[in-house]
């Protein structure tokens, strides 16, 4: 038997990459079912606690920002300790605020501080993109960390399960169900995850690893697209169910299932954006889903009727969001070199978090002010077509460097 001089006993054959990437994305979807118990019951707590519509989402929002904000500390210390050793740790203590939400939170204070920690869960991401990164060759890791990338289903498990699981056994019976799933495997992971043998590792300190990689300037343009296209899909994953259900007057059930369906097909959409980024380049995809994600935000700012415009307008931007996020991360893989992937994606990741923090916010406010919603449509359309033009421009004159320089004859 083969001991690992990381952890436990492993087994006698090593490890295969399709197996890492089998178990880093199941604990990523674990993560961010969890990371998303609040959004689905948004209107539940809306009328359980008299919230107003900004308090309502902030709820749904502070989770969001705190996983942001974790995964930069998150991804660095997963290039100094390894994945092997952060993943367990980030589900095991997940499953405190996900009990404490499940029992003891009945005021918005405790639910704010609740959902702070919830944000704990949130930070896998930034773990398990360096693992994944690690264990695939370059010309297969687009389609490898849209596969990883389908842990954002975890978000959809929530808006699935939770509402139905309240309304048939208990309110704390969804919160009971995601800590014994997290703590489950985060034992299984403690012995069956394996970093590469031989993988590269960042010198120096934590915060010498983050000031470096907050100084490259890919770092800040990738941070940027990702803030567009995952930011987008983690904002309408925890605001839909309030959009719908205030602008459609849809029942909190239908909201949330037309909710789940979104988050499905951009979960569907990332791995795919990562496959056409390895067959082509991640530059060409990236433009094309911004400027999806720009005409189906104008078609929304109508609110034409639900069926179908209104949903074909969701459910175009939930492909352009996914597969735009598939392709950032193919494009981290040939902009940044292997032992700063680790805290280049905490970096990138906290901005895709944030991302999708201040749209709730913004269209609560609206909603609260103007009682229409057209002008949140309208700014995620500008900056779909900033993004556009950006990676159309400055980005694709970075990789053009980037390819230059790993030719063997060097630049030209």
């Amino acid at each position: 038997m083969i001991r690992s001089a990381e952890g436990p006993p492993l087994t006698d054959e090593p490890p295969r990459p399709w197996q890492m990437l089998l178990l880093a994305t199941a604990g990523f979807t674990l993560c961010f079912w969890a990371w998303a118990l609040l959004a689905p019951l948004g209107p539940r707590l809306r009328d359980d606690l008299g919230l107003s519509s900004f308090e309502q989402s902030l709820v749904v929002a502070v989770p969001v920002v705190v996983g942001a904000l974790g995964r930069i500390p998150a991804g660095a210390l997963t290039d100094r300790w390894g994945a092997r050793r952060v993943f367990p740790l980030v589900a095991a203590l997940t499953v405190l605020p996900v009990l404490y939400l499940g029992h003891f939170a009945d005021s918005l204070a405790e639910v704010l501080a609740g959902g702070f920690l919830l944000g704990l869960g949130g930070t896998a991401f930034a773990v398990g993109v360096p693992f994944v990164n690690a264990w695939y060759p370059p010309a297969r890791r687009g389609v490898a960390l849209g596969i990883f990338g389908i842990g954002t289903g975890g978000t959809a498990l929530s808006a699935f399960t939770t509402v139905q699981l309240t309304d048939a056994v208990g309110r704390a019976f969804p919160f009971d169900l995601v800590a014994a799933c997290l703590a489950g495997y985060a034992g299984l992971a403690w012995f069956l995850l394996r970093d590469r043998p031989g993988r590269a590792r960042a010198p120096g300190s934590l915060l010498s690893r983050t000031a470096s990689a907050v100084r490259t300037p890919s770092t800040w343009q990738l941070a940027f697209l990702y803030a567009v296209s995952f930011g987008g899909f983690v904002a309408f994953s925890v605001y839909l169910p309030t959009y719908l259900t205030r602008a459609y007057e849809l029942s909190r059930s239908d909201a949330a299932l037309r909710t789940a369906g979104f988050v499905v097909l951009a979960v569907a959409m990332r791995p795919l954006g990562g496959w056409l980024s390895d067959r082509t380049h991640p530059v060409p995809v990236l433009t094309a889903s911004y400027v999806l994600v720009c005409v189906c935000a104008v078609a929304a700012a109508f609110e034409a009727e639900l069926v179908p415009v209104g949903t074909a307008a969701f459910l175009g931007m939930a492909a352009g969001l996914g597969a735009g996020s598939g392709a950032v991360f193919a494009l981290v893989a040939r902009l940044v070199p292997p032992e700063r992937v680790g805290s280049v994606t905490g970096v990138v990741g906290a901005a895709g978090g944030l991302g999708g923090f201040f749209p709730p916010l913004v269209m609560g406010t609206v909603d609260s002010i103007a009682h229409d919603y057209t002008w949140g449509f309208v700014l995620l359309a500008v900056t779909a077509v900033i993004a556009g033009t950006v990676t159309s421009t400055v980005v694709r004159r970075r990789a053009r460097a980037a390819a230059d320089l790993a030719r063997p004859e060097g630049p030209r």
